[in-house]
């Protein structure tokens, strides 16, 4: 299997539409970015840890993360992430990616820039949600921001529900009893997550 290993072997492959095609790339949210993420419910956020890049998601009532300009955003952080894996790596390496999904909407907003952690009360009341305030702040200061294309999406047939398999459910129990290998305990584990999974904030 021949591997890719150069720029020049990539672009012989995929065409380089040259600075045109990177015009849509800016170094701030444009103001249909603003828009988008006013109306955003959801977002994957990227980070860098120990074991590379890490993953993982953020979501709450549309608008949930604040635009202060179009270079900067705040993300508030809820109950329930114990783990902290994304936010301990922030604090290692600032470096941070995020994609900003709307529900029925193909296009997804790809934002890069650095990060930093707020313990600040007055801003973690203002962001509050389900009567309780943030328990703290991701602060984004944007480096780079872009719109991708919606044919990902679209051949995905991510937001036509016809061509949807049936939904699954995954047993968190399963996987503390195989990984702690006491399968005693599978049963107990998943009343616990779903007892925390009710509890949203």
């Amino acid at each position: 299997m021949a591997r890719i290993e150069t720029t020049e072997r990539l672009r012989e492959i995929i065409t380089d539409y040259g600075p045109r095609g990177a015009a849509k790339i800016r170094d701030h949210i444009c103001e249909q970015g603003i828009a988008f993420v006013r109306r955003s419910p959801f977002l994957m956020m990227a980070t860098f840890g120990d074991y590379g890049i890490e993953v993982s998601q953020k979501g709450d009532h549309p608008g949930f993360v604040e635009i202060v300009d179009e270079r900067t955003l705040l993300i508030p952080e809820r109950t329930g992430n114990h783990l902290a894996i994304g936010l301990t790596n922030i604090l290692r390496d600032p470096r941070i990616g995020l994609a900003m999904i709307r529900p029925a909407t193909d296009e997804v907003l790809r934002i890069s820039g650095h990060a930093t952690l707020l313990d600040d009360a007055d801003v973690c009341e203002r962001l509050s949600a389900g009567g309780k305030p943030a328990v703290l702040i991701i602060k984004v200061e944007v480096d780079r921001a872009a719109f991708h294309c919606v044919r990902s999406a679209r051949r995905a047939k991510l937001w036509e529900p016809e061509s949807w398999d049936a939904p699954t459910r995954i047993s968190f129990g399963r996987i503390y009893a195989d990984a702690l290998s006491q399968p005693e305990l599978e049963e107990q584990f998943n009343r616990f997550a779903e007892e925390s999974d009710s509890n949203l904030y």
